[in-house]
């Protein structure tokens, strides 16, 4: 079974393939995408990541055997197998064959309508619309193909379906509104059985199909994504100093040109345009609870007799709250892996929110019987999770309660999620295993 390290940056379409692969291979594939870990921009550039990577783009996999790829196509079939890479010859060549027609057919015309709406390519009519026939036409054989079929190559998911839906995340999310898709239903069928498999969910989260079609807001939104030049200095009317021209002059002479950047890819190009979100929390006073510092104490000293006193020693009640989170529909849990897998793509999915949060999340039951639910310190009153739209992606499949910090029941909350032990009375299942958030 393939184990490794995909170097990735957060929300990378062409990444989730392989993450989505994995999931059904039961690949064991550790996820490098933020600090310390791998630095978009920075870590890709470096000697050691181009002796194994030359072109230094992202998705690379590096196996702990030494073994690596690059190629977001190639990494997904090295992570899946058999069963959805194609059980015989015949279905092999299919799978090959939908992954192809993905690369060629799908992802040209989705970037050229998808990417202007992002404000990362400046928006042209005639490409536009040329875009949205081209669709027309990968849709239409998509729906007949669908017709008849539940999936795209046999009865099961395989890399054809994840890879096609992969490059549709885009379309989907942003400009395929109810009208257009109408005259697709097979395709739309499809696309959402596909993104509320586990497999899938575990990667994507909740897939929030398109309700209004977004539209290029004018050539000053793609001005702001572009590098901005310096004006030159307006010459002054002074009076002649012999020494001053002589010193521009050297200057001019020793300034050097800025090296010509990288040349990105289409998906390297969405990330860095993408605009710098404001800090949700940046309106609250500074508060005395130093989150960090007991992110350490927990980290590396015992709970019970150190991390769990210095936390109620110095939380602060007024700028932080806590909350209770549990899991709407237990019913639809199975095995307990897939089961913790949601707590695990929904931690990822959270990474910018890790400076202001601590969470315990503990998987309860067994196989088929089981629960989630967990203990959650967000900096300020709010729920955090409604103040960004980065972050709501899972919190509304669980139901939240805040909880009273001076309260009996908070504080044995708090030691019996933070501890992972105790008689989890409000549950009813025994303890199977725990993600801590932080």
């Amino acid at each position: 079974m393939a184990a490794g390290t995909l170097y990735t940056y957060p929300e990378n379409w062409r990444a989730f393939k392989a993450q989505i692969a994995a999931q059904y291979s039961g690949a064991r594939l550790k996820v490098a995408s933020s600090p310390p870990a791998f630095t978009f921009g920075q870590t890709n550039r470096t000697p050691a990541f181009l002796s194994n990577f030359p072109l230094g783009k992202v998705p690379a996999y590096q196996g702990d055997d030494g073994f690596c790829l690059f190629e977001s196509n190639a990494i997904a079939h090295y992570l899946s197998n058999d069963a959805i890479r194609g059980a015989t010859p015949q279905a092999a060549a299919q799978v090959l064959q939908w992954v192809s027609f993905a690369d060629s057919e799908i992802v040209p015309p989705a970037s050229a309508w998808v990417f202007p709406t992002l404000g990362i390519m400046q928006f042209n009519k005639q490409a536009t619309e040329q875009a949205k026939e081209d669709i027309k036409r990968v849709f239409t054989v998509l729906n007949q193909h669908l017709n008849t079929r539940t999936f795209l190559v046999g009865e099961r998911v395989s890399l054809a379906d994840i890879t096609v839906v992969c490059s549709m995340l885009w379309l989907y999310k942003q400009v395929l509104e109810p009208s257009f898709r109408q005259p697709y239903p097979n395709v739309t069928r499809w696309f959402v059985t596909c993104v509320n498999q586990p497999q899938f969910k575990a990667v994507l989260g909740e897939v929030k199909l398109c309700e209004k079609m977004a539209q290029f807001d004018g050539e000053s939104l793609f001005a702001e994504m572009q590098p901005k030049k310096e004006a030159p200095p307006k010459k002054e009317k002074a009076a002649k100093e012999p020494a001053k021209p002589q010193e521009k002059k050297e200057k001019k002479k020793e300034e050097k040109k800025p090296a010509p950047e990288e040349e990105m890819d289409d998906c390297d190009a969405v990330l860095a345009a993408e605009p710098k979100a404001k800090d949700p929390f940046a309106h609250l006073p500074k508060s005395p609870f130093v989150m960090d510092e007991f992110k350490r104490k927990y980290s590396n000293e015992d709970t019970l007799t150190v991390a769990l006193p210095h936390f109620w020693e110095h939380f602060d009640r007024e700028g932080y709250s806590i909350w209770y989170g549990q899991y709407k529909y237990p019913e639809e849990l199975t095995l307990t892996f897939k089961s913790c897998n949601l707590i695990t793509g929904m931690f990822q999915r959270l990474d910018k929110l890790r400076k202001n949060a601590f969470a315990s999340v503990i998987l309860f039951g067994t196989n088929n019987d089981s629960s989630i639910s967990g203990i959650w310190v967000f900096r300020g009153q709010d729920l955090a999770f409604t103040l960004s739209e980065d972050w709501q992606i899972d919190y509304e499949s669980y139901d939240w309660r805040k909880l009273n910090p001076d309260s009996e029941e908070c504080k044995t909350m708090v030691k019996e999620y933070f501890a992972w032990e105790g008689e989890f009375k409000h549950v009813g299942k025994s303890f199977n295993q725990g993600k801590i958030f932080k």
